[in-house]
């Protein structure tokens, strides 16, 4: 899925820990085939490709994380978006270009986005994408979705205490570490520096998004890789969100919907329950949620 996978895992017996890490890495590979968008065979690019053709036969799982994306972009307010790939290929020719799209260009993109698009089907199950041209993007999920699949795995086999970590960005917390009451991660910025120092424990999900990760530039101006899928265009401004909540899923969904709404978001995630979050600000600012500083024991850097 672009990035690395680090597992903690506290166990007495070590070949019972390789073990247990070696049932993660192949069910993880599972999922990487099934969800990533780098590999051009991989099940959600087969479903892109079909778009238009109707319903297609899936895996479970494709149809549940599907099925939860949809459910995420009501309660976003469709700043979290799946089929904001052929914006995301709008934007990534655009780069390579050195032209911003046009309006024409944008509204024309548009048409292929939305969640209307999509009907899934749970007896099969099926996924029909109903226009040609729609692709599905998985990048602001699957990471979070993942971890928790790998997390119940763990459970399952008897494993309380680990930290698993998707590059830093998306990350489960179970349980605690054998020498300290929680896991304790830094909340880094876009800068490489260090904004504080976030708790978790006991199941919780972390992930921070930036509106700046990956960009390109054009006339002094820099278009981030997070696009707003309401309205198509790119994100410019240098916002950085840090989410926790009682799953990596939520998590992961909420960073990305947060650094698309900006602080105006911060009410939206107020009314979910056991999700806090941290927006760092262009002007090197922070806004939080009521209860950020008590769900992580933040200890800032400054």
């Amino acid at each position: 899925m672009g990035t690395l996978l680090e597992l903690s895992l506290v166990m007495r017996d070590p070949d019972r820990g390789q073990r247990a890490a070696d049932v993660l890495f192949t069910r993880v590979m599972e999922l990487e085939r099934l969800f990533t968008t780098y590999a051009e065979d991989s099940a959600l690019n087969r479903l892109s490709d079909a778009a238009g053709r109707g319903a297609q036969p899936v895996d479970i799982r494709m149809a549940r994380i599907l099925g939860e994306s949809l459910a995420y972009t009501r309660r976003s307010g469709g700043a979290f978006d799946i089929t904001v790939g052929p914006l995301v290929e709008l934007w990534s020719r655009s780069g390579a270009s050195g032209r911003v799209p046009s309006d024409a260009e944008i509204a024309a993109t548009l048409l292929r986005v939305g969640p209307s698009g999509i009907h899934i089907r749970n007896i099969g199950p099926t996924v029909e994408l109903k226009h040609r041209g729609m692709r599905l993007d998985l990048g602001g999920i699957a990471k979070g979705w993942a971890l928790d699949r790998l997390g119940e795995v763990l459970v399952e086999g008897g494993v309380r205490d680990a930290l698993l970590d998707f590059g830093q960005s998306s990350i489960l917390a179970l349980g605690k570490p054998l020498d300290a009451p929680a896991w304790t991660v830094a909340l880094r910025t876009g800068d490489e520096g260090v904004a504080g120092i976030v708790s978790l424990r006991n199941g919780m999900g972390f992930s921070v998004s930036g509106a700046l990760g990956r960009y390109f530039e054009i006339d002094g101006v820099r278009y981030g890789h997070v696009i707003d899928p309401r309205n198509g265009r790119a994100l410019t401004r240098n916002v950085q969100a840090a989410v926790v909540a009682p799953d990596a899923t939520a998590a992961e969904v909420w960073s990305t919907a947060l650094t698309v709404l900006g602080p105006e978001g911060l009410a939206r995630i107020e009314a979910e329950a056991g999700v806090e979050a941290h927006l760092l600000l262009e002007d090197g600012s922070s806004r939080t949620t009521s209860g950020w500083a008590e769900a992580t024991a933040f200890e800032p850097t400054s």
